[in-house]
């Protein structure tokens, strides 16, 4: 087998192993507990969603919660049992923070659901590989738990040339990846070409060991026979099981600040996700449990176990015979990089590789820090080459530009140049404290350029539909002045109207001749309508009588007034200061002419015309009522106000010639054939009974026969907007008139009383 070239890192520590008491036995397990508390984020990026309700029964391997987002994974329940609770609980943080969990009522029983193994895994496509390895919920077993399938998908501008695998677990007291690859090298090893295979068979692939596993190393490279796997050793220092450090010893490459091994064409697993990742491609398991190394001198015993995510961190120690009294602190992971638990409530959770509960001799309280003497021990101990010193007085003074100019987030937390410091200070927790100050001040100030541009864009679209609106109203402006010269242009170059009328007047008038004969024929007509008006009436009433001299008074006028304009032609002299053939003089002169006849021959010749509308209405009634026409209604309300007026009429005349208004012949409507004549006579027989009574009486009657009507014209209105009847408009003119008409005598009456 080729061999390998390593590579030395600058910085490290060698601090005491204490690897060998946990390594007594081999991997064990523990019952079942009563209970799981499971995290919903238990990996780098967003928390998963919740897809169970309180009290739903759940199988062992069922998801509880979905990945929301490509940085984030799924959530399985590890046993089967029912949901408790959805609720905040303390949760693995160096601060004992809360986050939103998921907690499970086991039953003991252990049911699961149905898997989906593949036996054929090897010729799946990546696409299919990618998809179960993040429907599983693999995340990183040996970090921060970045989701596996993201990390095996690098994006198509990064070539990888290397594939590490990670067995180093340099950190002393852990022994968890050391008893997997005892046992199960097997599993790795078919991981690890899985894992070669989605980034297309990389030239190297590498999994690394610290020289301090032999019986590690040995199974692997037993296991590792006939494959293009390389298993390789290198001496002992802590912190050579960073990632970077990891592949500056194997390859020789350093990882560019700020950026991630992939840019220089490496990706690096870890061993237990590597198996993890065979595991669910092989057999259909989920991601719900885990190798956890359970050691401490205040334990009675120290092992390794699989536990399952969600088991409470008591319960564990409970298992292996925790003594309070003894143990000096809690610690989740190990001395150098691990942290205090507040509380031991909290759950085993994906990135759990070690619980330490030491004692007091074991590992005491840490002494009191001093002041920094600057002897620059922590800059040789650290393998990224910072300056520790200079990154703590800036955390100290809290400036946090001077912080990101040293490469704070380069450091890996390592804990050697805390482990160096002859002053005891505590260099790790400053930076980790620095870090999550630049991450919030960062949050911060995006939230607040977001505002900002959301504020810039508002000010913009206003400033923008100002402008349009300045324009268009500048825009009609200047319309409209152009729309008030062309029109003042247009008036300038037309007559005015009193022009374009007498124009228009002289081209409608008809010659002389037209004239003479127009003129000729209407004294022939009127002279023929005096003629028959003039004729006899056998049996003649007195109605009838005064009707015939009304006729032909009206005659004898409009014979004279013909004969006068025919005159005024022959003699070629304007009629009444006009020209003769000007229609606007002759209208003047029939004014006149009707301004000359006597009140009461203007009431008999008013009466007569509407007589005559009142028999042309009633005949359009009975062909509307024959027709079944819509306008039915209409037309009797127009019956009604002719017959009000004849009525009026009749009483205006009557109170002129009382002495002259005859006694109506009664007749019986029901059985006349002249629906008109009956109407007539009605009504003289209501202005003989109106001329003996005072006005003021007379206004009462007027006031019941308004008030009657308004009503009927008010239930014909109501059943038009029933009927939704177009003449609806008619209606309503017709119950506003009767309204005003009410009014107005109610008003007169009024002044009488």
């Amino acid at each position: 087998m080729e061999m390998i070239k390593v590579w030395e890192i600058p910085g490290g520590v060698h601090p005491p192993e204490n690897k060998t008491q946990s390594l007594q036995e081999p991997l064990g397990q523990i019952d079942i507990p009563p209970q799981l508390i499971l995290p919903l984020s238990q990996h780098i990026g967003a928390p998963a969603k919740p897809v169970v309700e309180i009290g739903q029964a759940v199988l062992g391997g069922q998801v509880i919660a979905e990945a929301d987002g490509v940085f984030s994974a799924n959530v399985h329940a590890p046993t089967s049992g029912r949901i408790a609770a959805i609720v905040e609980h303390r949760v693995p943080h160096p601060s004992g923070m809360s986050d939103t969990c998921i907690i499970i009522d086991t039953d003991g029983e252990d049911r699961w659901v149905e898997l989906s193994p593949w036996e054929d895994y090897a010729s799946r496509d990546k696409s299919d590989i990618l998809a179960r390895i993040r429907a599983c919920g693999i995340a990183g077993l040996g970090g921060a738990g970045f989701p596996a399938a993201v990390k095996l998908n690098p994006r198509a501008n990064q070539t990888i040339d290397t594939l590490i695998i990670n067995g180093t677990e340099c950190e002393p007291y852990i022994t968890a990846d050391d008893i997997l690859m005892r046992e199960r090298a097997d599993d790795i090893v078919a991981g690890t070409g899985i894992l070669a295979k989605l980034l297309n068979h990389p030239a190297r692939v590498v999994i690394g060991v610290e020289d301090n596993k032999p019986e590690a190393i040995e199974q692997l490279r037993r296991a590792a026979e006939g494959t293009e796997i390389q298993v390789v050793s290198f001496p002992t220092k802590y912190p050579s099981g960073g990632e970077k450090q990891l592949i500056q010893i194997l390859t020789g490459r350093e990882v560019p600040s700020g950026q991630i091994p992939a840019t220089i064409g490496v990706v690096c697993q870890n061993v237990g996700t590597t198996a993890a990742i065979y595991r669910a491609l092989r057999h259909g398991e989920p991601l719900v449990k885990r190798i956890t190394t359970v050691v401490g001198e205040s334990l009675e015993r120290q092992r390794n176990i699989e536990v399952l995510l969600g088991t409470p961190v008591r319960y564990v120690l409970e298992q292996h015979g925790f003594d309070e009294t003894k143990a000096s602190r809690l610690v989740m992971g190990g001395p150098m990089m691990g942290f205090a638990l507040p509380d031991p409530s909290v759950p085993v959770i994906k990135t759990t590789n070690c619980l330490l509960a030491p004692s007091k001799k074991e590992l005491p309280p840490p002494e009191p820090a001093m002041a920094c003497i600057r002897c620059g021990m922590c800059a040789e101990a650290c393998p990224a080459e910072l300056l520790p010193q200079q990154l703590f007085w800036y955390a100290q003074s809290e400036d946090l530009e001077k912080l990101e100019a040293h490469n704070l987030f380069d450091c890996i937390e390592c804990g050697a140049c805390s482990y160096v410091c002859p002053s005891h200070i505590p260099l790790v927790q400053y930076y980790r404290a620095a870090k999550g100050e630049i991450r919030q001040h960062r949050i911060d100030k995006e939230k607040s350029d977001r505002s900002r541009r959301r504020f810039e864009f508002r000010q913009e679209r206003i400033a923008k539909e100002e402008a349009e609106k300045e324009a268009k109203r500048l825009a009609r402006k200047q319309a409209a002045e152009e729309a008030k010269k062309k029109l003042a242009e247009q008036k300038a170059k037309q007559p005015s109207i009193v022009e374009q009328a007498k124009a228009s007047v002289q081209a409608q008038a008809p010659d002389s001749q037209q004239q003479r004969a127009k003129l000729e024929r209407l004294v022939a007509s009127a002279e023929e309508s005096l003629k028959q008006a003039q004729k006899p009436i056998d049996n003649a009433t007195d109605e009838q009588l005064e009707k015939q001299a009304s006729r032909i008074k009206q005659a004898e006028l409009k014979v004279t007034e013909a004969k006068k304009k025919l005159a005024a032609l022959s003699d070629d002299k304007p009629a009444s200061g006009e020209a003769a053939h000007d229609p606007v003089s002759a209208a003047i002169e029939r004014a006149k002419a009707k301004m000359t006849m006597s009140p009461e021959e203007k009431l008999r010749s008013s009466l007569e015309s509407l007589y005559q509308r009142l028999e042309k209405a009633e005949q359009k009634v009975k062909e509307a009522e024959q027709e079944g026409s819509d306008k039915l209604d209409a037309l009797k309300q127009g019956v009604d106000k002719l017959k009000d007026k004849i009525a009026s009429t009749q009483s205006e005349l009557a109170e002129i010639t009382p002495s002259t208004v005859a006694e109506p012949t009664p007749k019986d409507p029901a059985t006349s054939d002249d629906a008109a004549g009956a109407a007539i006579e009605k009504a003289k027989a209501k202005a003989a009974a109106m001329a003996s009574m005072s006005a003021e009486d007379k206004l009462r009657n007027q006031l019941d026969s308004l008030g009657a009507r308004l009503e009927k014209a008010r239930a014909r209105l109501a059943q038009a907007e029933q009927d939704e009847d177009e003449n609806i408009d008619a209606f309503r003119t017709g119950v506003s008139k009767l309204e005003e008409k009410l009014s107005a005598t109610r008003e007169q009456l009024a002044e009488y009383e």
